[in-house]
């Protein structure tokens, strides 16, 4: 377990490092997806709608669409580490913000163990259980293309963006947690009601 915190936090401190010329950004953004403002939900999907609406107008091929994203972020990379400390003044940095820099880049480590984990887990139930990892993989994919079936796929993309910006925010006002405890009282009410019929 201490292996595991002293390998989390190497992690974390070379994730700063790298994201230090990005640092004001990435704090403006994590105030925006965080809802630090009534108004930042609003304009977080206005912005995400006029986007989608651009190359929903502009339809560009998959070979313009990639191109123009990755044109994108490498001027991304090259123009904000030098305009960056420009715009937000990187001599207001506060210890307040370097501490908050620190649990945000945690958050992202954690994130990527997450997901490392569950895909480890995966090729771990293929390993021991391969009938299983078949089917349960197989149905998942079929729902999957399904639903593609059934909307649009830019549509369907607008959704799962939006959904994921709003998350954050979502989480941090506890309207996720408010409606996953109605969830599970509703299913718990109807467990009970099963059970009061069956005696």
């Amino acid at each position: 377990e201490l292996i595991t915190y002293n390998a989390s936090a190497q992690e974390t401190a070379q994730l700063e490092e790298q994201l230090q010329g990005w640092g004001e950004v990435i704090l403006a953004g994590d105030q925006f997806l965080r809802w630090e403002k009534p108004w930042f939900p609003g304009a977080l999907m206005g912005i995400t709608t006029v986007v989608f609406l651009l190359v929903y107008y502009l339809d560009p091929s998959v070979l313009t669409g990639l191109s123009c994203t990755v044109m994108i972020l490498c001027l991304a990379d090259y123009l904000v580490p030098t305009l960056a400390p420009r715009i937000f003044g990187s001599n207001k940095w506060t210890t307040e913000q370097q501490q908050r820099f620190h649990q945000i880049c945690g958050s992202l480590v954690k994130t990527q163990r997450r997901v490392i984990g569950w895909w480890r887990r995966l090729f771990a139930l293929k390993e021991e259980k391969p009938k299983m990892y078949v089917l349960s993989v197989i149905s998942s994919l079929v729902v999957v293309a399904w639903i593609g079936q059934q909307v649009h796929n830019l549509f369907l993309t607008y959704l799962i963006v939006s959904f994921l910006l709003l998350l954050p925010g979502l989480s941090q006002h506890g309207i996720i947690n408010k409606y996953c405890g109605m969830a599970k009282r509703e299913i718990n009410k109807l467990l009970k009601q099963k059970e009061k019929k069956s005696e």
